[in-house]
């Protein structure tokens, strides 16, 4: 008989103890994880494993966002629902009456990230850029099996990870984020955009191709076109923002050192050119050359337009700042620091709004 693994619940209850006893228990529970974790089973090792390094990120990114957080936000934080199970965080912008539509902007977190981790403002700063430009900005969980939705991935066709291997509707669930949104706000049913990064990025270019008619347009960041097949209702503009030395999603194409560990859970990426190929395609965009749009030290942007129904496809490049958000003030330990040759932010809005 195996000794049976320390259970994840005693584990739970470790962090609501005061910080003084925290650090007496934590050692305490940490060698009897080892002794647990080292007795188990081979196959039963992993899952703990996972388990457990899951709920540690999660705490240290707790920790790490209250720090970080100004007095009083806790009180402005967002609001929070639940669509099929999964917690969708919204911001309302400042400003917002309850009476006269908005647009509205769903979020969608990088894999193995949350939602929560998408809408800290100290890392991405949609909600501030909601305030300034006045939209509604919606931050979606992917499909996790983890404690609090951790972990999470998107469905976007080729990748990634369970999300993709257990085939979850994701673009069934961002349609009923948005119905569940229209349903509680005023939303503009002709200005509802979808964002994202990495794969949260690759899953907008697969709402632009099976939800064309609830998306107007979508901006992806790091995260290039993952779709199987592509029959757009309608034409949709497209916004592509990738720095050239993003080691997860190769700009050439391609995965690079820094995406999962485990191969399986992604995929020989589509590099950023064969993406905006297949969009200028697909949205009828004349065969001339691209116009150079934006011209910055450390960033380029270039827009194909004349396309069908009005619509464009952009795409910015950045020098440098790898796998990150453009204008970021923090990414995670270990990364290099995003691009400021640009902001994200308001590249996108303008993209959107611009929109028609």
């Amino acid at each position: 008989m195996h000794p049976t693994p320390l259970r994840l619940s005693r584990l739970y209850g470790l962090f609501s103890l005061p910080p003084a006893h925290r650090m007496r228990r934590a050692v305490t529970v940490g060698m009897l994880a080892v002794l647990a974790a080292a007795a188990a089973p081979a196959h039963a090792q992993e899952p703990l494993r996972e388990a457990l390094r899951a709920r540690i990120a999660q705490r240290q990114a707790d920790r790490g966002d209250a720090a970080s957080a100004p007095a009083g936000a806790a009180d402005a934080g967002p609001q929070t629902l639940q669509v099929q199970g999964r917690t969708v965080l919204v911001h309302l912008p400042a400003g917002h009456d309850g009476r006269r539509p908005w647009p509205l902007v769903l979020a969608f977190h990088g894999g193995g990230g949350h939602a929560a981790y998408m809408a800290d403002d100290s890392r991405y700063g949609l909600q501030r850029q909601a305030d300034r430009s006045g939209f509604i900005v919606a931050f979606p969980n992917g499909h996790s099996r983890w404690p609090g939705g951790r972990l999470a991935t998107w469905n976007a066709g080729g990748c990634c990870g369970d999300a993709r291997d257990r085939g979850s509707d994701d673009v069934g669930f961002a349609r009923a984020v948005v119905a569940a949104l229209q349903a509680r706000y005023p939303v503009d049913p002709a200005r509802v955009f979808a964002t994202g990064m990495s794969n949260g990025g690759m899953l907008s270019h697969r709402l632009a191709c099976e939800a064309a008619d609830v998306f107007r347009a979508v901006a992806a960041v790091a995260g290039t076109d993952a779709t199987t097949q592509c029959n757009p209702s309608r034409p949709v503009s497209v916004l592509q923002i990738h720095a050239r030395d993003d080691d997860h999603v190769l700009f050439d194409g391609g995965a690079g050192p820094g995406a999962f560990r485990d191969a399986s859970k992604v995929m020989d990426f589509v590099s950023v050119p064969e993406t905006i190929a297949r969009w200028t395609r697909r949205n009828h965009c004349p065969p001339q050359t691209p116009q150079r749009v934006l011209d910055l030290p450390g960033a380029t942007c270039e827009a194909s337009t004349g396309c069908a129904g009005g619509s464009t496809v952009q795409l910015c490049v950045t020098a440098t700042g790898g796998h990150s958000w453009p204008g970021a003030q923090r990414v995670r330990a270990g990364k290099p620091d995003a691009s400021q040759a640009l902001d994200a932010n308001d590249l996108i809005w303008r993209f959107f709004e611009a929109v028609r």
